[in-house]
């Protein structure tokens, strides 16, 4: 196949793990592969690098609204077309857009799967907007940025990220935009949009189901080989701002039944080899709403939370760890200083040897979990190569886990969640005294 560039190495021995095939077509084009036999179908996740950072400046919410129309007609298809064989085939397809991923996802039957390819390859490569369906989408992407925006959790968290990075930079931007900017967006913008920010050297194919890689490959190269575009020019990223000491922002909804808190941090880029020493932390410290110190103190034992919970999302800078919490008007300043004692109390004494070892056990059992199906095992392979992990990822996590110290582990925790740089927002039935 001499259109295609080989680039998984050479293979002297099977081994375990996914062992996915990873390929580049002559355009620059990504193709990863991946064979299971469990069941006659496959998922197929592309991915181009066109997501919300690549909203152009004035129109936040762009690249969200371009994902809800791309698929209502092609130069070659009608919606109602796209509709029908969409319908007749029994497939599903959906659109997500990430901070930097335009990702379009379908799973189909083996038997359908030539002739997905070409109606995805159709989707993305040719989108035409017609205008009526463009309407259409707007009035659906009004409605739910309207819903946001009475939505107490939604509005503190998208106002921590503003604080955070600033509205200026992408990551503080409302992803799916504002009402004003999404009704002024035209399609013409929309189409200068895509053709701009949507190659073949940024995207990436990959395949995991019941199909040879020699098909997948060759279905690739049959559907996307031909397109020619230039590469989109990078987008600029500043890193994250410094913390610059405590901060705190109350947004009344005083016609709300709970208050929501979001109280967060910038910390690292993905890249930086602290990475699995701050998830070892994260999840130790409350990665999920009834497990870590956060939901045993503040949930269990106090009894002040509906829920709460920390998330750590580092990216290609850095990227922001928040904790979350649901609380009756009555309990936010308690609940706040909750979380104040409890982040003092791990950046002073530290996690115990036992909390770092089944923090580590536990994030090395889950992996295994997140690739019992096909779209679970397509979105790691996403994953691992948008942030250039390897095709050998799935084999070395566990090792890079089991390799996180206790004062490693203590170190994050001393970097990332200091109160004192903490911000905080409120949104619900609350009012500063």
């Amino acid at each position: 196949m001499p259109f295609i560039r080989k680039t998984s190495g050479v293979r002297h021995a099977p081994r375990p793990g996914l062992d996915p095939t990873r390929a580049s077509l002559g355009n620059g084009a990504v193709v990863i592969a991946k064979q299971t036999g469990k069941t006659p179908a496959v998922t197929l996740n592309l991915a181009v690098r066109a997501g919300s950072v690549c909203d152009p400046i004035g129109m936040p919410g762009a690249a969200h609204l371009l994902a809800r129309v791309i698929d209502r007609g092609t130069a070659t298809r009608a919606a109602a077309e796209i509709a029908d064989e969409i319908d007749s085939r029994g497939i599903s397809l959906t659109m997500h857009v990430t901070r930097h991923l335009f990702s379009v996802v379908s799973s189909c039957l083996v038997e359908d799967f030539d002739a997905i390819v070409a109606l995805l390859g159709d989707i993305l490569m040719a989108p035409t907007i017609p205008g009526p369906e463009l309407a259409a989408r707007k009035r659906e992407v009004i409605t739910a940025i309207r819903q946001d925006d009475d939505n107490p959790a939604v509005r503190a968290v998208e106002q921590l990220m503003a604080m955070l990075y600033g509205e200026a930079h992408p990551y503080g931007r409302r992803a799916k935009g504002t009402v004003d900017a999404v009704e002024r967006v035209t399609r013409e913008q929309l189409l200068h949009l895509h053709r701009e920010r949507f190659a073949p050297s940024d995207l990436s194919m990959v395949v995991v189901g019941d199909v040879e890689s020699a098909r997948v490959l060759e279905a690739a190269d049959r559907v996307f080989g031909g397109w020619r575009a230039a590469a989109p020019p990078p987008v600029p990223l500043p890193h994250a701002p410094p913390g610059r000491g405590r901060r705190r922002v109350v947004i009344p909804m005083m016609n709300k039944a709970q208050a929501d808190i979001a109280y967060g941090f910038t910390t690292i880029p993905r890249a930086d080899p602290r990475y699995c020493a701050y998830w070892v932390m994260n999840n130790a410290l409350g990665q999920y709403a009834i497990g870590g110190r956060l939901g045993d103190r503040i949930r269990e034992r106090q009894g002040m939370a509906y829920h709460v919970s920390s998330s750590f999302d580092a990216n290609v800078v850095e990227g922001p760890l928040v904790i979350r919490a649901g609380v009756s008007q009555a309990n936010v300043d308690r609940a706040i200083a909750s979380i104040d004692e409890e982040l003092m109390r791990l950046r002073l004494e530290g996690l115990t040897a036992r909390e770092v070892n089944e923090s580590r056990q536990y994030l090395i059992g889950a992996t295994p979990r997140t690739l019992e199906t096909n779209a679970g095992i397509a979105n790691f392979l996403q994953t691992a190569e948008f942030f250039g992990l390897g095709l050998d990822y799935d084999l070395r996590l566990p090792g890079l886990l089991e390799a996180v110290t206790r004062d490693q582990a203590n170190a994050a925790a001393r970097e990332a969640v200091d109160p004192e740089r903490a911000t905080i927002v409120i949104a619900g039935p609350y009012a500063d005294r």
